[in-house]
């Protein structure tokens, strides 16, 4: 484990390596605790530098054991070796040599879980960002591309299975029982694409055929007894690479396409090129087991990985500094993907969820940065929402400036210009300006520029003129090290909404640049003219969420109830209803905090009802238009202050208000959506289980809701229906019998299964309420609990932390206790999943006086402990900034 070095890595500071490794061979003799690498790099200095330039190659706790250039053994005094690099003094005067270098390693001892490790029997490697200086002596940057040749030596007991990159070689036996394979992949990759897994797996195999005719080998390799598990995967996996083909011309390119999974992972999966390696949690699924999330994400993270292929493989990123290059550009291409297997509209709602819980907070708070960041000092800590899910907003915006096919023209030429290059976001900008013709430059600040930007907006209307005015005007708060900031390009998509529900036409505008629907906000004020406006409109603006902004817009809640009726664009709808939730939330929490009661408008009740009962309307839509905003997310609107028992308290009287009034309706509708016994992961389905589990948990409040809630647990056939109720039960009526009965069920049935069991300890996890604290102390010493798991430890702490409000930030600060003790503990073990899990206190400074001091508290106890990690110090130390 590297500790701090308070190293700081600038992006003004980048040049390029004195040399390069076009070639890779290696070969791996493997053994549990002593696993011998020999690596033969081909070495080439780069043109201009001078002859006898040092090489310095990265290292991290290798124990080196020999080392050769051309051939000829080298003395100790030609080299050194310290924990953290190796330096060739005086290499070759030539512009070529072979340098080998041969390390030992532990794979059974890596609790880190980054570069050569063992799960459960089974070696597998994880080297973004940095991990492949832990397995040999490299140029470990993304600019390095090598071709790599890999043999693979084990046990043929042990590891009958032998995998890395690219395509099967020769294979062979050999003395005592071992074995060997090769892999030459020919694609020139960085040290962080490489991939290794060896161990006794079962697998189900498939083929794809390419546009051009080729066939392709598609293979799953899970535990033995899992298989039919990842047939859901292979599904995925196959109409991944069909969308890929005709949506952006992008053929796979090798002759076999491999995924493992694995269940002790720090990530979600990893893209290595040909050889994609997941966590578990992102492959098996069958409806017993997963719930419609699952089944959705294994979707869109199968296709992520793919996607990769094009996007961070054949061509990846210059410098660290870059990842949204690679990472915001592949979850664009993932939500386009989803959005056309399953429902666009929900998927749009579904993905501004996600942005503003935990995007939103991470700009407005201590750890905010660039899409782009300028500068790091641990780079496992930029694998943020930031960099993925605004990374994914800034592509969805080029999109909306150029329009679809101008889009595409761009992207053909980025691919078509950089295939096999290490880019920037220079690069990629530089192609859509050639393609379009249009100027980019104002918009690049997306990139550069940490924060959310605001927009408010007013309106007035003209009757005798017939004229409309708007006038906007953009901000940006300041953000951490960026005190001033300058005006963004905020593309809005908008309509003017008549009487009728049907957008307004207008004879002609003035005062800004409007296109296709789109305003383009580029300046600090505008003030645009719309006219021959018959009636006075309804202004709904940013629909599809086209710019991830704040919206302040002054408008009246029967507005914002006519366009939750009847708005045009989908998500504007949900906004509209959302919003009126979330003042509504707001308003009662203040109320409670001033010692009466929260009070609500009978029209919130009232367009409740009529979402459910609208036809016309997706039941996953409604679904998601009834979910009241979070807690978090009331929070983040609130932004100082905040006490979350307040919060939970108002939202909590919100829901049985809305579920007291609609009573009959909604249990009506509950028993219309009953499952017909036939399960399908398919996004109709998948709505109508949505839809009836969020009725559930409104008819939980009421005063037969345990009856229900119960009811609907014992009849469940799928996962999705049993841990909904789970959920309501936990949740609602934690102290009652029927819902410790349910837990006691669940684990019964499902106690030998990892993954269920994650869903098991979070629903606990997140429970509401001061007494979870301690239900979480308890569940760290259940017999299923593994703090070694990073899947376990996400579903218990990880929830927990991040997602309970009331339960974490219980006002005598236990849970503020606990978090430092356990970030602490799973730092010996692991630091990287130990400062994600410290990120649960980033927004501290928002809270209530009390809190905001015992938070603080908690996370100095931390900073003070000697000896921590780049990884978690790096967090800890923005966070208390």
């Amino acid at each position: 484990m590297r500790t701090d070095t308070g190293r700081v890595f600038r992006l003004e500071d980048y040049r390029p390596s004195d040399y390069l490794i076009p070639r890779t061979d290696l070969s791996f003799v493997l053994s549990p605790d002593s696993t011998i690498v020999t690596a033969r790099l081909l070495i080439r200095r780069r043109e201009g530098v001078a002859p006898g330039t040092p090489l310095n190659l990265d290292g991290d706790g290798l124990t080196l054991r020999l080392v050769e250039v051309d051939g000829k053994l080298l003395e100790e005094t030609e080299f050194s070796a310290p924990p953290e690099s190796f330096v060739l003094h005086r290499p070759p005067a030539k512009d070529e040599f072979v340098l080998t270098i041969v390390t030992e390693i532990s794979p059974s001892t890596n609790t880190a879980l980054m570069g050569l490790y063992r799960s459960n029997g089974v070696y597998c490697t994880q080297c973004e960002a940095e991990g492949f200086r832990r397995i040999t002596y490299f140029l470990d940057r993304p600019d390095i591309l090598s071709v790599y040749t890999v043999r693979i030596e084990a046990s043929r007991a042990e590891a009958p299975l032998l995998l890395s990159n690219g395509n099967p070689g020769a294979t062979g036996e050999l003395p005592d029982g071992r074995h060997f394979a090769v892999w030459h992949d020919p694609f020139p990759k960085p040290s962080y694409l490489f991939a290794l897994v060896a161990g006794d797996l079962g697998a189900i195999h498939d083929e794809f055929v390419t546009m051009s005719g080729r066939a392709v080998a598609l293979a799953i390799y899970v535990e033995h007894g899992k298989e039919r598990l990842a047939t859901y995967a292979m599904d995925a996996l196959k109409r991944s690479m069909k969308w890929d083909e005709e949506v952006f011309g992008r053929e796979y390119d090798l002759d076999v396409f491999n995924i493992v999974a694995v269940s002790d992972f720090n990530m979600g999966a990893m893209e290595n090129k040909g050889l994609n390696i997941f966590n578990d949690k992102y492959v098996l699924a069958d409806e017993n087991t997963a719930t419609d999330a699952d089944f959705a994400n294994i979707e869109a993270i199968i296709a992520h990985e793919y996607f990769h292929n094009w996007t961070g493989n054949r061509i990846t990123c210059r410098d660290w500094f870059q990842l949204c290059l690679k990472e915001g550009l592949t979850v664009y291409r993932d939500h386009e993907f989803s959005a056309d297997e399953r429902s666009r509209p929900v998927k749009r709602i579904a993905e501004v969820r996600t942005l503003r819980a935990h995007q939103f907070p991470e700009d407005q708070g201590p750890l905010a940065h660039p899409v782009r960041p300028r500068r790091y000092r641990e780079i496992n800590n930029f694998y943020t929402a930031t960099v993925y899910e605004k990374g994914s907003e800034v592509v969805r915006m080029i999109r909306t400036i150029l329009g679809r096919e101008a889009f595409r023209r761009g992207m053909d030429l980025y691919f078509d210009r950089h295939d096999g290059e290490a880019a920037t976001i220079e690069d990629f900008l530089k192609c859509f300006e050639e393609a379009s013709g249009r100027d980019l430059s104002q918009f690049t600040l997306w990139y550069h520029q940490a924060g959310t930007p605001n927009i408010s907006a007013t309106s007035a209307y003209d009757a005798a003129a017939k004229e409309f005015t708007l006038e906007i005007e953009q901000s940006l708060p300041p953000t951490p090290s960026e005190s001033r900031k300058r005006l963004m390009h905020i593309p809005l998509q908008f309509g003017l909404v008549g009487p009728d529900g049907q957008d307004l036409s207008y004879a002609a505008v003035e005062g800004t640049a409007v296109e296709d629907g789109v305003i383009h906000v580029r300046k600090r004020r505008h003030s645009i003219r719309f006219s021959g406006v018959e009636e006075r409109p309804i202004v709904s603006l940013n629909r599809g969420f086209s710019a991830p902004i704040t919206l302040s817009l002054e408008q009246k809640t029967e507005h914002r109830v006519f366009l939750a009726r009847h708005d045009s664009d989908p998500f504007s709808r949900w906004q509209s209803f959302n919003t009126i939730l979330t003042e509504a939330t707001i308003a009662g929490s203040k109320r409670i905090l001033g010692g009466g009661e929260a009070e609500f408008e009978p029209v919130i009740a009232e367009v409740a009802g009529a979402i459910v009962e609208n036809e016309n309307l997706e039941r996953a839509f409604r679904a998601l238009a009834l979910t009241p905003p979070g807690e978090a997310d009331i929070a983040r609107e609130i932004g100082s202050n905040i006490d979350p028992d307040a919060i939970f308290a108002a939202r909590d009287a919100l829901v049985r208000r809305i579920a007291e009034a609609n009573r009959d309706q909604f249990l009506a509708a509950y028993h219309r959506l009953e499952d017909n016994g036939l399960f399908s992961p398919e996004a109709a389905s998948a709505g109508r289980r949505a839809l009836r589990n969020v009725l559930l948990d409104y008819l939980a409040t009421t005063q037969d809701g345990p009856d229900i809630a119960s009811a609907h647990f014992g009849s469940a056939t799928n996962m999705t229906d049993r841990a909904a109720a789970l959920a309501v039960l936990v949740h609602r009526h934690c102290e009652r019998a029927e819902a410790q009965d349910a837990l006691h069920a669940f684990e019964v049935t499902h106690g030998d299964d990892p993954l269920v069991m994650d869903k098991w300890f979070a629903i606990q996890a997140a429970a509401p309420g001061p007494n979870t604290v301690d239900a979480v102390q308890r569940l760290a010493a259940h017999p299923r609990f593994s703090i070694a798991n990073p899947n376990r430890l996400r579903s218990l702490f990880g929830t927990f932390f991040s997602g309970n409000q009331s339960g974490f930030h219980r006002a005598d600060g236990a849970g503020y206790r606990l978090f430092a003790e356990t970030v602490l503990e799973v730092e010996k073990r692991n630091p990287q999943v130990a400062a994600r899990l410290a990120t649960g206190l980033r927004s501290w400074r928002s809270l209530e006086p009390k809190r905001q001091e015992l938070a603080r508290e908690a996370l100095v106890s931390i900073a003070s402990t000697k000896g921590l990690s780049a990884d978690l110090s790096d967090i800890i130390d923005r966070t208390l900034a």
